[in-house]
Order: C-alpha cells, then structure tokens, then sequence
C-alpha cells in the first residue's frame, strides 16, 4: 500500500458520514504519488496526515428573526483547513446543502488553489445551511449580522479573510462587512468582493468566468489554436457562467447554451450575457419569486427553452463544454454525451463539477480536462488582489486588474502543463496542478516544522 492509499484508507474510516470530503481528499491524494515517492521525507514527517485535518473547525447556531418575528436558527461554521502559505482565505456559502463534510471538501480544495495562484493565502471554507432564496432584504440582514457576531471573533485581515460563494453575494457581503465593522470598531479589508464605494476591487465579479477562459485559451494557445469560431456550452447562468460567456465571445467563440436549476436555453446565435446579467440581477434582487432562465426567450425570440434537467446541456454538440454551477453537475452519461458529441475541451468553472467517473471517462477519450482548482482560480485570484489593493489603501484600474488575472491565469496553466511533465503524466492537468499545488504547500509546511 503506497503512502497515499494509507492514508485515504485512515480518512474513508474516520469519516465515513463525509463522502464530499473524501471524494476531494482522494482525488488530490491519488495523484499525488509521484511527488511522494520524490520527497520520501514527506511520509518521515507525516504531511499528508496532517493537511488533510484542518487547522481548526468552528461551528456555532445562528438565530435571527424573520419578517413575521419568527425566531430562527441556522447552523454556521467556518473551517480554517490551512495557513502555511498566508491566511486562511476562502468563501461562504449560505445553501440548505452546507454541511461541515462539504465545507472540508470545498476548503481542502481551496488550499491548493490559492496555492496555484502565487499569493500568499491559505485554504478555508464556511458558511451555513441558509437559504437566502425568497428571503426578503431584512431578512437577510438579519441573518448576516447574527452570523458575523460569532464569526468576528475569529477572522481578520491577516488570520482569516472570508469572500462570497454559493448564495453570498455582494448584497450578503456588504451586510457581513458592515457587523464586522461595527463590532470590531475598525475598517479593515477582512472581506473580499466587497463593493466598489467600500474597498472592492473592479473586476472581481467578472474574475471566475473570465480566468476560466483565459485558462482555458492558453490551452488552446499550446496546441496552435484559439476560441475564433468555436461552439461552446454552459452549465450555468450565474456569475461564473455570465462573464464567460462574454469573455468567449470576446476571443471569437459562441455560446450556444446555459441552464438554471429550472432548465435550459439553447441559441444558436450566441447566448447574449446582458440579458442573461438581466435575470441574474433580479434573481438576486430580494423580490426573485417567478424569475428564471425561461424569461431568457422573451427577449431573444430565436431562443429555445427546455424545461428539464439543466444537464441537457451536454447533449449539444460543442468543441468545449464549461460546467460552471456547482459540484457533481457533469456525470458519466454526460462525458459520454461531450465525446460522442466532438468536445474537446473541459473547463471547470465551478468546484469539483464533474464526477469522478465522468473525469475519468474523460481523459481516456481525449478530451483535455481543466481541473477547477487551477482554471477557476480566478475568483479568489482576484479576492487575494483585492486584499493587495485594501492593505495599500489603493483602488487599481479595471484594465490593471485584468491585466494581472490574465497573466496569472495563463502562468498556471503552464505551471500545470510543466508539472505534469516532470512527473511523467504530460497532458494530464489534474495531476499538474495537484502536485504544483501541494509541493508549495509541502515546502512551507515542512520548514515551519511539526504545527
């Protein structure tokens, strides 16, 4: 049994209930195995038993009271999984999903991501199983100044610096900021994808779907191509999803479908970002009841709307595909359905979409596959940029902004595309920017000594 398997074997036995977090700690672990047999002085000093336990877990209830004076409670937690690197740095989500087994799987990931990107952060997660959906403005104040008046107390600027994630947008992280703020008597920059009037950075809402395209461009660079008259397809229609499909469109290629939680629009003509922006926008206005992707038709009349699963997506023919919504959304019969179909390109715009198996399936049939923690690092990219800016007390321009997320987006890819080289797997991204991500990790962790 090799270093790696012993130690996914001690996490399947002592977390039995966490399979998201197994399902990540596996898929970083079992490619691994290269770097560990180059560096036997990692097992000596037991690294891997030590990153894959977080630093520390924090758990606690959150009440609050709803607009019929109802009071509730939600579950919070924030798991500050590693700091060798920089401060723990990671998002919130507020989903009925979030359970601390999913919050390890996201952090966990979010080591070696942050990683990826060059600036010094660490990996965490948190959040709650609140579901901002339907709720009113107050509501979601109310529920944002409860959690923060736990959470305050254990992050900061240079301990642990939250952003938005699933459910935390700017509306939530504005009302985060404003109780930490008043609790801590202080302005500091503890909070990422804040708005502009208050320490945000520009570009940091376009940041996960344009670096995605960067990512996956510098790709098509390597191999003497580009995005000029490709047919692409989202899944998705979020923020992650809107700005890559206008940064697609921008390098020449066409969007021919997103989806929502309802459905699916196929146009042909080119998904337009505006009006998909336009429904986002409401979605997340505070008044959402009836808002979906179908009202994508009635402004481009040309469209198709499918009322199923938003899978269908991957029905299409298309050169690349980007699942861009959340994990697990991208299963075998789909990367059947992409090869079959002619795609070539896998991109991962959300965390950890595609299965296991369809991953798998994937790269065997040739499609070349962008792991998410290195083609969609640029959210938090950007979050660690706008750390930069709040530390400077300076705002940088939107071209400078875009200007580092580009360059740095196309630096990983070739920090992957190395990576796997070296280690005798060329071609194989997943396990480039596995090890490029944890060997930095490793190198400080193993200097710092035994914490």
């Amino acid at each position: 049994m090799t270093y790696s398997e012993k130690v996914i074997a001690e996490l399947e036995e002592r977390y039995p209930e966490q399979a998201e977090f197994i399902q990540a700690a596996k898929e970083v672990l079992e490619t691994l195995q290269p770097a560990l047999d180059a560096h036997p002085e990692f097992e000596e000093a037991s690294l891997l038993e030590r990153i894959v336990e977080p630093e520390r877990v924090i758990m606690f209830r959150v009440p609050w009271v709803d607009d019929a004076g109802k009071v509730q409670v939600n579950r919070g937690y924030r798991v500050e999984f590693n700091s060798a690197l920089g401060p723990y740095k990671g998002g919130l989500r507020f989903n009925p999903t979030v359970t601390l087994g999913m919050l390890k799987f996201l952090g966990f990931e979010q080591i070696f991501k942050n990683s990826l990107t060059t600036l010094p952060m660490g990996g965490g997660k948190g959040g709650s199983d609140f579901d901002p959906k339907g709720k009113s403005n107050r509501e979601v104040m109310a529920f944002c100044q409860s959690f923060m008046t736990e959470l305050f107390r254990h992050i900061g600027p240079n301990t642990d610096v939250p952003a938005g994630d699933l459910g935390v947008g700017g509306r939530e992280v504005a009302y985060l900021f404003g109780q930490y703020k008043r609790l801590r008597n202080e302005w500091t920059g503890v909070l990422t994808g804040k708005g502009l009037s208050f320490g945000g950075s520009l570009a940091r809402t376009e940041a996960t779907g344009y670096g995605l395209v960067y990512f996956v461009d510098e790709y098509l660079k390597s191999t003497g191509d580009s995005f000029e008259g490709k047919k692409v397809v989202v899944h998705g229609s979020g923020n992650v999803a809107i700005y890559a499909i206008q940064k697609v469109a921008q390098l020449g290629g066409t969007v021919i479908a997103c989806s929502d939680t309802k459905g699916w629009v196929e146009d042909q003509d080119g998904i337009d970002y505006k009006v998909l922006e336009d429904i986002y926008n409401a979605k997340r206005s505070g008044h959402d009841k009836g808002v979906s992707l179908a009202m994508y038709v009635e402004q481009r009349p040309n469209a198709v709307w499918h009322a199923e699963d938003g899978r269908g997506v991957w029905q299409l023919p298309c050169d690349v595909a980007l699942p861009c919504a959340r994990e697990n959304t991208l299963h075998l019969e789909d990367a059947k359905a992409l090869v079959a179909n002619g795609c070539k390109v896998v991109g991962e715009g959300a965390n950890m979409p595609t299965t296991p198996d369809a991953t798998s399936y994937l790269m065997e049939n040739g499609v070349a596959f962008m792991p998410g923690k290195a083609a969609n690092a640029g959210g938090v990219l950007v979050s660690g940029l706008e750390m930069s800016q709040n530390a400077e007390h300076l705002s940088w321009t939107f071209e400078e902004v875009d200007g580092r997320l580009e360059a740095i987006m196309r630096g990983i890819f070739h920090n992957c595309d190395d990576t796997a080289r070296e280690y005798g797997h060329e071609g194989n991204y997943v396990m480039g920017a596995n090890i490029a991500g944890f060997l930095k990790v490793a190198d400080a962790m193993m200097a710092q000594g035994v914490c």
